[in-house]
């Protein structure tokens, strides 16, 4: 049996949700010591908000997260834990050293020193909460 899909001409992910437990707290992190972009942070009227960033210079295509803080006990406690502790995310750049050194010096924790792949130039980090993500310098 074959499907056919409707594929628009171009596709991409535009947003994926993290889980957070504080808005403030999850926006100072993802534009401080990772340097992303706040793209929107608004009020939603219900005590929520919709917040999104993205990292730097990757315009309005590029995916973003959308913080979203958790509700209910079973949200929070998967805040830091969405992936099961697998890294989860993959924050690619044209400096490796550079982002490196710079996400040090702002506190970030990295689980593994670098290490060249026939793909690239990678470390682990986590999170504010613990999520695992990639530095990746592709090859």
């Amino acid at each position: 049996m074959s499907h056919t899909y409707n594929v628009w001409p171009m596709s991409f992910i535009a947003l994926i949700t993290l889980v957070v437990d504080d808005y403030d707290k999850a926006i100072a992190f993802y534009t401080g010591p990772l340097g992303f972009e706040l793209v929107e942070d608004t009020d939603r009227g219900d005590g929520s908000r919709w917040v999104v960033v993205r990292p730097p210079g990757s315009g309005g295509a590029g995916t973003g997260l959308l913080l979203g803080r958790a509700k209910d006990s079973a949200q929070r406690a998967s805040v830091g834990a969405q992936t099961g502790g697998r890294v989860g995310f993959f924050l690619h750049t044209e400096d490796f050293a550079r982002d490196r050194a710079r996400m040090l010096a702002a506190g970030v924790r990295f689980v593994q020193e670098p290490r060249d792949e026939p793909y690239g130039t990678v470390a682990v980090f986590e999170d504010l909460y613990g999520n695992l993500w990639d530095l990746l310098q592709p090859a």
